[in-house]
């Protein structure tokens, strides 16, 4: 006797998926909170300020050693590199005699920005950048592998034209490295201060982006994109106006963690 065949009923797993989503899927104040713990881990006073209004969330936190945090990446930013160490040696020294590869990172930083004025104005001496590496870099060098190697990539600015560098130099030149060590400033501080040098927000994010690439290296049967869930509820506060809660989360969402050209 032949069987017949029914179609299954089963539900597919990446709509199990999904409901699974929809079943911890955050809520706008949970989300807030997050964006919140971004802005002040990071140093956006200003910005958690007009964030906390608009959200409607209590903020019970000192200012002040966040606008310290802000004038010391403020200062790396703009290129004081000087400014910036001395800032952070009155906040506490230890923070780099504890930690001497970002202390030389700064220096190194603080090479290249004499550099960079020296390929700024043609014919100008190279005494002043040779004094400093000598005296400030060249003892902490053979201390470490990379740091050597640090320091002679960064003084082979001088061989090459500024026009015809190779992207490695290049790179040095580049204003994404002022910012890279002023994050790596920003945790030192944190750390030295007991609390968490990472907001818990990015945490998150690096935390889903690990687990959906392992599930798709498994092959698992889920969507082809997920939505990271900081939309919150739309029904929530729908009828308030939080555009800078949105534009913060909207930023967020795009993994796109400088948040600069947006606060200021």
């Amino acid at each position: 006797m032949q069987m017949s065949r029914t179609p299954s009923t089963a539900t597919p797993s990446w709509l199990l998926f999904e409901r699974k989503l929809e079943e911890v899927k955050p809520s706008r104040t949970d989300i807030n909170y997050l964006v919140m713990d971004y802005l002040l881990t990071n140093g956006y006073p200003a910005a958690a300020k007009k964030f906390a209004v608009e959200a409607n969330i209590q903020v019970r936190t000192d200012f002040e050693p966040i606008q310290e945090r802000v004038d010391i990446r403020t200062a790396i930013h703009s290129g004081d590199i000087q400014a910036a160490v001395e800032k952070i040696n009155e906040l506490n020294p230890q923070i780099l005699d504890e930690d001497p590869s970002l202390h030389f990172a700064l220096l190194r930083l603080q090479l290249v920005e004499l550099i960079r004025t020296c390929m700024d104005t043609p014919g100008s001496d190279i005494t002043p950048v040779l004094d400093f590496a000598t005296a400030e870099l060249a003892p902490r060098a053979p201390t470490k592998p990379q740091f050597l190697a640090d320091l002679e990539r960064t003084l082979a600015l001088l061989i090459f034209p500024s026009d015809k560098l190779a992207p490695s130099l290049a790179s040095l030149l580049d204003p994404a490295l002022r910012k890279e060590i002023a994050t790596q400033v920003n945790e030192a501080i944190l750390q030295n201060q007991g609390a968490r040098k990472e907001a818990r927000l990015r945490s998150l994010v690096k935390t889903r982006a690990y687990a959906e690439q392992k599930a798709r290296e498994a092959k698992r049967d889920i969507p082809d994109t997920l939505d990271i869930g900081l939309a919150g509820n739309a029904h929530e506060n729908s009828n308030r106006n939080d555009d800078l809660a949105t534009n913060i989360r909207d930023t967020l969402m795009s993994n796109n963690s400088d948040l600069d050209p947006m606060i200021g």
